[in-house]
């Protein structure tokens, strides 16, 4: 089996990860915001487990995948090795798809309805295990987008927190595409007014992450609160361009 790993590859995103660590410690100090308050996720969508061997070899340890049957294998691939890493799934997680991923991840990203929450909580509590959980907000109100509508999220978190082996940290949103210059920093602004206002009606210890910023907006978003980031692009390159070794 081929992993594309190369020292060359290695160099190269271990630039782009410096590259990308540097402009954020740039946005966290325009904004105020302390160096280090934000974690960087390198997600490898598409890309193979080489891509993501040499994220890590170069001292990322947050990796993110959009899709349970890549992220499965990259986790046991990284077990093998001895590679240690906090796996991120970000992407729109099936109910089916659940068990495949229960004590694999150190936080699922995604959760846009109740009864995904509590298919986890199920599969979580069968495995002795806790599962980490951040709830997607549709805060841009697009059909193409998943997760909850603003309204639908203190009904959802009452029903959520009642149920055993999950614990709720608290939200993932998406920006829109851009279609004016700074539409993607005004859909980040409400994310944050709503996960403060949760985080007072929660109540929760555990209530301290902010999901939201990837390639393209994450500036925007750290000026807006973001505590973790998903990046790829800016990392590993365009994913239209990869061509298997």
């Amino acid at each position: 089996m081929k992993y594309d790993y190369t020292e060359e590859l290695k160099k190269k995103i271990s630039d782009n990860i410096l590259s990308v660590r540097q402009s954020i410690d740039e946005a966290c100090a325009a904004c105020g915001r302390e160096k280090g308050s934000v974690t960087l996720i390198g997600v490898t969508k598409v890309f193979p487990v080489g891509y993501a061997e040499s994220a890590a070899l170069s001292g990322l340890k947050d990796l993110g995948e959009n899709r349970v049957q890549e992220l499965v294998p990259k986790v046991e691939r990284f077990s093998s090795l001895g590679i240690d890493a906090n796996w991120h799934l970000i992407g729109t997680l099936q109910k089916n798809k659940v068990k495949y991923i229960i004590g694999k991840t150190s936080l699922i990203h995604s959760v846009n309805t109740l009864e995904l929450a509590e298919e986890i909580s199920k599969r979580s509590a069968s495995n002795n295990v806790t599962t980490s959980v951040l709830l997607q907000a549709n805060v841009s109100g697009e059909e193409s987008k998943h997760g909850f509508a603003p309204h639908e999220l203190k009904p959802a978190i009452d029903k959520i927190m009642d149920l055993p082996s999950i614990k709720i940290c608290g939200l993932m949103t998406m920006a829109p595409i851009e279609e004016y210059e700074g539409q993607a920093r005004e859909v980040f602004a409400k994310t944050r007014v709503i996960f403060e206002d949760l985080k007072s009606y929660t109540g929760l210890d555990s209530w301290k992450v902010l999901s939201m910023g990837m390639s393209q907006d994450y500036k925007s978003a750290i000026y807006e609160g973001s505590t973790h980031v998903r990046i790829g692009t800016a990392i590993f390159g365009n994913r239209a361009e990869y061509k298997p070794l």
